[in-house]
């Protein structure tokens, strides 16, 4: 491929790269967000409740992403739901992803000790100040990781919208490769694409977790020295 043909393919890809970016923000942003709202209701729930949002989160752990994205996007119109490519995808990526954040979450929350829980309510905090000030940060501290492996695999699924039309990175590069016939060299540079995003991520992912994990070594110090 020479590089005037690439040149006049740069537009496409460039509306194609913002489209995945904002495709993954908005994605990852929303399944944290219902992910954890998931997430603190199972906890205080009832057993049947906790039971109704196990089975969504199992029913959609096992349903590959592209077939939800076919249920949503083809199946939908029968059920009254007509939607855009693009709203359609995100509305999958953050209902896909909210059950495995949900998962992340539940397992960062049973990692806060009891103890510290049953301190604050002992010392009369109002339940929402003991989810803002013992829960969230602990739980957040041993969720991290895999926070951040989840949001990196939200990015590697927005390449799946092209399949229901959706203009990202994926199907910017797809059609270069068809009209140029230079399938092995658009494929490698998309894959070098999402592979630079990714390893941009990690990084910042890195970086927050060590920040937050010396902030709560400095909370607990100060608190050892305060007793």
């Amino acid at each position: 491929m020479s590089i005037d043909t690439l040149l006049g393919y740069l537009p496409a890809i460039a509306q194609g790269l913002w489209v995945t970016l904002f495709s993954w923000v908005i994605a990852a942003l929303g399944g944290v967000a219902l992910g954890l709202a998931i997430a603190l209701v199972q906890r205080g729930a009832g057993a049947t409740l906790r039971r109704l949002i196990q089975g969504y989160i199992e029913a959609l752990r096992c349903t590959p992403l592209i077939v939800l994205l076919f249920i949503v996007y083809d199946g939908g119109p029968a059920l009254g739901l007509l939607l855009d490519p693009l709203p359609a995808g995100l509305l999958v990526l953050i209902i896909h992803g909210s059950a495995y954040f949900a998962e992340i979450f539940r397992g960062g929350f049973a990692a806060v000790p009891a103890g510290q829980l049953e301190a604050a309510n002992s010392l009369g905090m109002a339940p929402l100040a003991v989810v803002r000030r013992v829960l969230m940060p602990g739980a957040l501290a041993a969720a991290l990781p895999g926070l951040v492996n989840m949001v990196i695999n939200v990015c590697k699924e927005t390449a799946l919208l092209s399949v229901i039309t959706v203009g990202d990175l994926t199907f910017a590069v797809q059609n270069m490769a068809v009209e140029t016939f230079a399938a092995f060299q658009s494929i490698l540079a998309l894959a070098l694409g999402y592979w630079l995003l990714i390893e941009l991520f990690s990084r910042l992912g890195q970086r927050a977790e060590r920040r937050i994990n010396r902030h709560l070594t400095l909370r607990g110090g100060a608190s050892e020295g305060a007793v």
